[in-house]
């Protein structure tokens, strides 16, 4: 009586143990698929095509608003001098608008550090969401001397 039990008792054991086994060797073969056989992968969010020209060149492009592109221009001359690569040592501010941190430009794109349009396209976003407009910005920046 008491192996019959324990027969019953061990059966389902196995039987979950053999299980566990079989989907572990199958997570393992579906792993080791060749890459082009995955699902495609997701493109990189909202990267700004590397655009040819100057700085002030893409931006024109962007922003074809003469008034808008002009206020623009005054806020990117007084905070980066149209560097893209302006640092601010003591602050941490990057970029042609000096975002600060400058990494946060990297929800415009994940070449921030380096494409201008990037810098340009989060710079626009910015001032649209924070400002109303470049226009807006620019005014802020007279009263304050920073925006």
């Amino acid at each position: 009586m008491t192996v019959s039990v324990l027969r019953r008792v061990a059966t389902p054991k196995k039987t979950i143990a053999g299980a566990a086994v079989a989907l572990a060797a199958a997570g393992m073969a579906l792993s080791s698929a060749p890459a082009h056989a995955a699902a495609p992968a997701a493109a990189p969010a909202a990267v700004a095509p590397a655009a040819a020209g100057s700085p002030k060149e893409i931006a024109k492009k962007m922003i074809p608003d003469q008034a808008q592109y002009a206020a623009f221009s005054k806020i990117v001359s007084h905070e980066s001098g149209w560097n893209p690569s302006a640092s601010n040592s003591s602050s941490g501010a990057y970029g042609l608008v000096q975002a600060l941190p400058g990494s946060k430009m990297a929800s415009a794109g994940s070449d921030w550090k380096t494409n201008p349009a990037t810098q340009i396209k989060w710079g626009l976003d910015y001032m649209n969401d924070r400002y109303g407009s470049p226009v807006e910005a620019w005014n802020f920046w007279q009263a304050n001397g920073w925006y």
